[in-house]
């Protein structure tokens, strides 16, 4: 290990390959991005508070078997404060431990890397804007903006692998969000380039899409596992919130096997969903509210895929359009533990990529949509006017039951809607 204590001595010792292990012992500046050679570690001294300044550049290049420890790394938000550059065969593994960022973790596999590990432990983002990147994933008639936190296997090889392990992850600050998406993990598609999380724990996100109201083809997402990434355990810990346009606060198009939310579920802004998926889910449970604020902002959709097992502890929304749950594939079973509430009239809303009208209804089954089986502790209740309580405009729900009441306080609503020849049957209403 070679203690480092001046940027002169860091460029030197990088450009020179002179350790495994790089000890930096004060804060330092630099106005170009730093390239580590393959192995290389960087890691702050415990003795002193490491503050890594890149004035007009990205920050750290990572080529291979990396570490970065112990650092406070602060370039400009819409830059890359660590990315990978290297396209050779094997990565290895990549370790990002105790960390405090400013700009974008943009770790992003290419042309001819078929396997990187990556490793990242009390990794914070304090501030980031990933709006300007050219690889956005598009599927569903929308785009999606990277994230403050990018995990993204960009080569279509069916052989390209990343695995990643990912533990007390935060991004943002309340009233402060990064810009963009927030955690960003994604494949090349369904048939090559994936990506492999063995377990994701965050801490706090806070998110803002910065997208125009009424553009209807550019999306984000706090928490977003795409096309072609795997997740077998998510646990997030703390609040996840959006403040934005077309901002999901927790959002699948790939698959996950175990999600656990232990707070609540917040969305401020027009057509943010709480929790929408497109994917695969098998086990999701919301130990706390899911509540979102806004024009067409929904509660849950399940608009494409399949979910087996879903438990909310509670669903509200305010605004037009914004539906509490919403369902136009088959699923399995979902559990509301107290109630469902809906603020809200006819609105305009964004469904795959088109803004229409949709009424704010309490529980709403599409055509093509199939319940199970469907619980409601506590109460459906709609407080707009022309709107139904629990409407079934689908297939069927194959078994309901609630253990309070289905009430439509708004003019010229209904209670219960069953129609295009759907079917509900029923017990203890």
């Amino acid at each position: 290990m070679k203690k480092i204590y001046t940027s002169s001595e860091l460029l030197t010792a990088v450009k020179q390959n002179q350790s495994s292990t790089l000890e930096l012992q004060n804060s330092m500046t630099f106005d170009s991005s730093i390239i580590l050679p393959e192995g290389m570690q960087l890691i702050g001294t415990s003795e002193a508070t490491i503050f890594l300044s890149f004035t007009h550049s990205d920050g750290f290049a990572l080529t291979g078997n990396n570490t970065l420890s112990n650092l406070i790394i602060q370039t400009v938000p819409t830059n890359r404060a660590i990315f990978i550059q290297s396209i050779q065969k094997d990565l290895g593994e990549i370790t990002l431990n105790r960390l405090t960022v400013t700009g974008q973790i943009q770790l992003i596999t290419r042309e001819n890397t078929l396997k990187a590990k990556i490793i990242a432990e009390n990794v914070d983002i304090v501030a980031s804007d990933s709006r300007k990147f050219s690889e956005q994933p598009h599927k569903y008639g929308a785009n999606v903006y990277q994230g403050a936190l990018t995990i993204y296997n960009y080569n279509s090889h069916p052989d390209s692998k990343i695995e990643a392990n990912l533990e007390d992850i935060s991004v943002g600050r309340a009233g402060a969000p990064v810009i963009g998406s927030g955690i960003f993990i994604a494949g090349f598609n369904e048939e090559g380039g994936s990506v492999l999380v063995n377990r994701l724990t965050t801490k706090a996100v806070y998110t803002n899409g910065m997208i125009p109201q009424g553009q209807p083809n550019l999306i984000t997402g706090a928490i977003f596992i795409l096309t072609g990434a795997k997740a077998k355990q998510i646990v997030s810990q703390e609040n996840i919130v959006t403040y934005g346009t077309n901002d999901m606060v927790l959002d699948v198009w790939g698959v996950v096997i175990d999600w656990l939310v232990k707070a609540p579920i917040l969305s401020y802004g027009p057509n943010g969903i709480g929790f929408v998926n497109f994917g695969i889910v098998h086990n999701f449970k919301a130990k706390d509210k899911i509540e979102t604020f806004g024009l067409g902002a929904r509660g849950f959709n399940q608009y494409d895929g399949t979910i087996e097992n879903a438990t909310f502890h509670s669903i509200m929304t305010h605004g037009n359009g914004s539906i509490g749950i919403q369902i136009s594939r088959a699923i399995g079973k979902i559990t509301v533990e107290n109630s469902v509430e809906t603020y809200g009239t006819l609105g305009e809303t964004l469904v795959k990529g088109v803004l229409v009208d949709l009424a704010a209804d309490g529980i709403n089954i599409q055509e093509g949509g199939r319940i199970k089986q469907l619980h409601v502790d506590n109460n459906i209740v709609t407080n707009g006017d022309t709107v139904s309580s629990y409407h079934i405009d689908g297939d069927m729900v194959e078994t309901f039951t609630i253990d309070g009441e289905i009430v439509a306080n708004g003019k010229d609503s209904t209670p219960m809607i069953v129609e295009n020849n759907g079917y509900s049957p029923t017990k203890d209403i």
